[in-house]
């Protein structure tokens, strides 16, 4: 398959450098802003939108939000009735992409995190009225990101609030901790170390353990230790609920935007 990229931003970059491990694509087209250079020799530059959305099989709109309306409009004469066209424009609901294309009928819309850039990301997908087998195509693209997860639109916003904005938070706890460290004695390049790949580790334990989050808190928690006394602090400064209002509040602040 052919796949084109409107927009070569951070996030056309992260999807291009992704898809060459696709065992489907076939090649990879983009179009940028004047004056800028692709910088991935398995990627071609595109004369235009036009000319990027009449020859590609899936189409990427990685424009920022209050620029794909135009784009996707100037586009919309251009698309195969058999292209499926991607958007990872937060806050943009599926109605508003099938009018702005005139009534396209395979579109997907995705949100990609910012780990998506070295692999590790996590993109949650949603459509409409879309063969099973398409929908399974957009998400199997996603994956050579990281994660992929195909939900309901009307979990979008709450997904914009926790995976979404969700590494904003973790890196917010990797700059306490650390700094935590260099209070405690480490250089600050050895107390981030210490730390990142402490949540590293901790998150992948929970992907591949068949465990409940509490559980894993639990065996580190030993009777009369450390851990329990570090936990308590934590439970007194509120973080859990804090963590909790800060998800919800992006979430709320998404649908907002999307209204």
């Amino acid at each position: 398959m052919h796949v084109g990229i409107l927009g070569y931003g951070t996030i056309g970059r992260a999807i291009a450098a992704g898809l060459r491990e696709h065992d489907a694509v076939r090649s990879i087209a983009a179009t940028t802003r004047r004056g800028l250079t692709l910088d991935d020799p398995a990627v071609t530059m595109s004369a235009s939108n036009a000319e990027l959305a009449t020859h590609c099989d899936v189409l990427f709109a990685c424009v920022k939000p209050f620029q794909l309306e135009g784009v996707l409009r100037d586009v919309a004469p251009f698309l195969k009735p058999e292209t499926v066209l991607v958007s990872t424009a937060a806050s943009v609901r599926l109605d508003q992409l099938h009018e702005w294309t005139n009534g396209h009928r395979l579109i997907v819309r995705a949100m990609p995190n910012m780990p998506c850039r070295i692999g590790e990301g996590m993109t949650v997908l949603c459509a409409r009225d879309l063969p099973p087998e398409t929908l399974e195509l957009a998400r199997s693209l996603f994956a050579t990101l990281g994660r992929a997860l195909v939900i309901d639109e009307s979990l979008m916003d709450a997904a914009t609030g926790l995976s979404g904005c969700g590494p904003a938070y973790i890196y917010l706890v990797i700059e306490a901790l650390t700094d935590a460290g260099v209070k405690l004695g480490f250089s600050h390049a050895v107390a981030r170390e210490l730390v990142a790949q402490t949540v590293l580790g901790s998150a992948r334990m929970v992907l591949e353990c068949d465990e409940h989050p509490a559980a894993l808190k639990m065996a580190v928690t030993t009777p009369a230790g450390c851990t329990v006394d570090g936990l308590m602090e934590l439970e007194d400064g509120k973080l859990r609920s804090t963590l909790l209002r800060a998800a919800v509040a992006a979430a709320t602040r998404s649908a907002e935007l999307a209204s």
